[in-house]
């Protein structure tokens, strides 16, 4: 029961850390100005770990790899605590953490497209519904050429959460076989 709680716990605190550097690598990545809400609180949330790594690894074009890395630093600890708890299998932690890491992605991106299909159907008109539909819209503009207007509903958000939930499935089957 002590190691479900405390994977449990680890799971929660390295995902809101390491989404909120994972989020902000994107918001970044699409130009997005972090003078909005969120853009102020993913700073609060991630300036003590990203602003120490960018004195090492400094971003490149708009790639801000001193986000990525750090998500995957938080990755690596709740990993590496949680295999001094089990007591080993310090060999697979690197691994682990990588597709901690790509589940973090999918998770964060089946986040955005429900709060932005949520949002789309209170018409919020707020800061925060303007940078959600910034994310989302790159994410969304693949679906829309293909899948058209179905009775002025918009289904793109839908398959696109069904192909990220696809994307879990393949990405926790491949960590299961590297656990093996």
């Amino acid at each position: 029961m002590f190691l479900q709680i405390t994977s449990f716990l680890l799971d929660v605190v390295a995902g809101l850390l390491g989404g909120a550097c994972l989020l902000r690598l994107y918001m970044q990545y699409q130009r997005i100005p972090f003078g909005n809400p969120v853009g102020r609180f993913i700073f609060a949330l991630t300036d003590w770990i990203v602003l120490p790594i960018r004195k090492l690894l400094p971003g490149y074009k708009k790639w801000d790899f001193s986000s990525l890395v750090a998500a995957y630093l938080l990755e690596l600890a709740q990993f590496a605590i949680l295999a001094l708890l089990i007591g080993g299998g310090f060999a697979s932690v690197p691994g682990l953490a990588l597709f901690g890491l790509v589940r973090l992605v999918i998770s964060g991106a089946i986040g955005l497209v429900i709060v932005y299909a949520i949002l789309s159907w209170v018409q919020a008109d707020s800061p925060i519904a303007d940078v959600i539909d910034r994310l989302t819209a790159p994410m969304l503009r693949p679906f829309r050429k293909v899948i058209p207007l179905v009775g002025g509903f918009d289904l793109s958000p839908l398959a696109l959460l069904v192909l990220l939930q696809v994307a879990a499935i393949i990405v926790a089957n491949l960590q299961g076989a590297l656990l093996r």
